[in-house]
């Protein structure tokens, strides 16, 4: 029995010392590099890109300003009548009037009645005056006879000369209550659309109160806020772009520049007219309004925008370099057009840039390059290089 127990014990020693043996071979086996190209420190390209060389292009200068949307001028339209009740009102807000056209209109019995009245004393005061010119002619054919005191005469020239006066007088009360008459129509007195409107049908209006508010010739125009600083690259005549908040554009021009600056803000208001208010749906008087006044051409470096990688707060653009390696490099933007970007910062002669792919790379990493119209359209922006091949450290970080 003791040597059977001893024999156990020794070929379990065996045991043990032959599988610390086995592991202990197999882990310096999984330690030594067995890909050759593993063993030189390379790595397969990390992901499929596509390269885009800068262009140089001629692209608009552009000034972008912000400001509010007012009518060119505004006309207020009341009534000369007083005491009148407001019999029909003819326009509403919106509408589009012509100049002398009638937007509403006053009962006119009363005034009608002047009227009358006024021309029956007209009548009567022709009649005395003509009595009184008889009567004076036949008093100065006796002045030579003496059949008359020239005190007697002198009063009938007098009666004559006052009953003439009291003729204009009655002509000229006529006048007056025939223009009240006129006044029982409210005309507009320019060509316009309605943007406010007070009448109330059966109302009495006093005289001078406002009816009616007239955008003249329905003409808008977009007063922009632009700093002193900027001032001066604008001119009168300078086309402008302006955008409503709702994304309408319209194309318009720069009509004056206000001669004085605002000394709490800095800025100066351009004026620039916009067209035709009805046209022009998105615009209304009141809004606010954005645009860019265009400055002219300059010439500009520019990118896909896809190829610009923003990170950290700054913009970069990786560069292929020999042996299919990227480098990156930070650099300035500016203008957008489409969907190229300018790029501010020199780039050298010979730059081509990574266009698909560029957020998933890093400095240094290895990439294979393939044409543009080989890339599918549909495709993620970067693709694995191999589906066998192990991802680089570089390919498994994520994008800042």
């Amino acid at each position: 029995m003791k040597r059977s127990h001893l024999l156990i014990a020794v070929l379990a020693a065996l045991v043990l010392v032959a599988a610390a043996v086995f592991w202990f071979s197999r882990g310096k086996d999984s330690e030594r590099p067995s890909d050759p190209a593993a063993q030189g420190g390379a790595s397969k390209p990390a992901l499929t890109v596509t390269v885009a060389r800068p262009q140089a292009s001629e692209w608009p200068v552009t000034l972008s300003a912000n400001g509010n949307v007012a009518a060119w001028q505004e006309a207020s339209v009341g009534s000369e009548s007083n005491g009148l009740r407001l019999a029909e009102v003819r326009v509403n807000v919106g509408d589009v009037v012509k100049k002398g056209q009638v937007l509403a209109t006053f009962a006119a019995d009363s005034v009608q009645a002047d009227v009358a009245q006024a021309r029956a004393s007209l009548a009567e005061a022709k009649a005395t005056a003509a009595d009184a010119a008889g009567n004076a002619a036949r008093a100065r054919t006796l002045q030579q006879t003496g059949a008359l005191s020239q005190q007697q005469i002198n009063q009938y020239q007098t009666s004559a000369e006052t009953a003439k006066a009291r003729v204009e007088a009655a002509q000229a009360v006529l006048a007056a209550q025939q223009v009240r008459g006129r006044n029982t129509q409210v005309l507009a007195p320019d060509d316009g659309v309605i943007s406010a409107r007070t009448a109330t049908v059966g109302g009495v209006i006093g005289p001078g109160a406002e009816l009616f508010r007239l955008i003249r010739k329905g003409r808008l125009e977009w007063r922009a806020e632009v700093t002193s600083s900027e001032l001066g690259r604008i001119a009168v005549g300078l086309p402008a772009t302006v955008t409503s908040a709702g994304g309408a554009q319209v194309k318009g021009t720069v009509r004056s520049i206000a001669p004085t600056v605002d000394p709490q803000t800095r800025t100066a208001l351009v004026y620039v007219d916009i067209p035709g208010v009805l046209q022009n749906t998105g615009f209304k008087a009141g809004m606010f309004a954005r645009g860019d006044f265009q400055l002219g051409n300059s010439s500009a470096t520019t990118v896909p925008q896809a190829s610009v990688v923003p990170r950290d707060g700054f913009n970069y653009l990786l560069l292929l370099q020999p042996g299919d390696k990227v480098a990156q490099l930070k650099v300035d933007t500016g203008r957008r057009l489409g969907d190229r970007i300018e790029i501010q910062t020199r780039l050298p002669d010979d730059a081509r840039v990574v266009v698909d792919g560029a957020g998933f790379l890093n400095d240094g990493d290895l990439v294979r390059v393939v044409e543009a119209s080989a890339a599918p359209a549909s495709a993620a922006p970067a693709t694995p290089a191999s589906p066998a091949a192990p991802a680089s450290p570089a390919a498994r970080k994520s994008t800042p």
